[in-house]
């Protein structure tokens, strides 16, 4: 299926660019690993008071303005508009192992270095959000004011990435309250696919999740993701969780995902006027 591209995704006259920057990242929370991360500042942001701020797992999938999410040119558009605050876009990478990067990551890591994906992302502990706060948003916070307060801190994935935005919320609602995944892992690669049944027994968290999935998506020894993501929906609907999903008929890719962003970042930020 070809991707339809929504008009939020496109250039539009008139709307001011925002600056995205690139860097490299060396973990102590996650030893001996390195990472680029790429911070998109939208033109709006003036210093005198702090910005939004959403994280994107496997950022490369998400800074291109000709791939599925094109995040600088939608962010443009909304935050243009009003439709979501003034936020910065911290599009971070997983970590390779190694000194520095041979090379720039992708879905494909740069020649001979082993990626530290699986255990950042899949794992269900509280260990990735402890490296987003105090190192990624630490050090970005150094450069441009983050605002302190979760309900306007969103954080987003595919895939695992999925999963692994989930996981820093439900470990640390202190830290974000806004929860976007794309064919969310939620299966079993290192346990993940407990959720569902935490969720209905646990108390409600103030988390807003969306949440995307497809019947083509996969199938294997780690779980079914459709029926995983099914699973989840139906979790959060139960427990009472501000949640939101949709359904469509694609794979494991971005394309369904990219072809709603603007729609999706509208729906979670739909009220961010009231928090202000």
């Amino acid at each position: 299926v070809d991707r339809v591209t929504h008009p939020d995704a496109m250039r539009q006259p008139g709307v001011p660019k925002g600056v995205v920057t690139r860097h490299e990242w060396k973990s102590a929370v996650f030893p001996g690993t390195v990472r680029e991360y790429f911070v998109y500042v939208p033109a709006q942001y003036r210093g005198d008071s702090p910005a939004a701020v959403m994280v994107f797992q496997d950022g490369h999938a998400f800074v291109r303005e000709n791939g599925d999410f094109r995040v600088p040119v939608v962010f443009d558009n909304l935050i243009h508009r009003g439709e979501m605050p003034v936020t910065v876009a911290i599009m971070i990478n997983p970590g390779v192992f190694g000194d520095k990067l041979t090379g720039r990551q992708g879905w494909r890591q740069p020649k001979g270095m082993k990626s530290n994906r699986s255990v950042e992302y899949d794992t269900p502990d509280d260990v990735y959000a402890r490296f987003l706060e105090t190192e990624i948003l630490a050090e970005v916070g150094k450069r441009v004011a983050l605002t302190q307060d979760p309900t306007m801190r969103a954080i987003c994935g595919n895939s695992s990435g999925g999963i692994c935005a989930f996981t820093v919320a439900w470990e640390r609602p202190d830290l974000f309250r806004k929860v976007v995944s794309h064919i969310g892992s939620f299966t079993n690669i290192r346990g993940g696919y407990h959720y569902p049944a935490l969720i209905r027994k646990a108390e409600k968290k103030p988390v807003r999740v969306f949440l995307q999935d497809g019947s083509g998506d996969l199938d294997n020894a780690h779980g079914n993701w459709w029926l995983a993501n099914q699973q989840m929906a139906a979790a959060l609907k139960y427990a009472g969780w501000d949640s939101k999903a949709v359904w469509g008929e694609g794979g494991h890719d971005g394309k369904h995902g990219g072809a709603i962003f603007p729609d999706t970042l509208r729906w979670l930020w739909r009220d961010w006027k009231d928090a202000k």
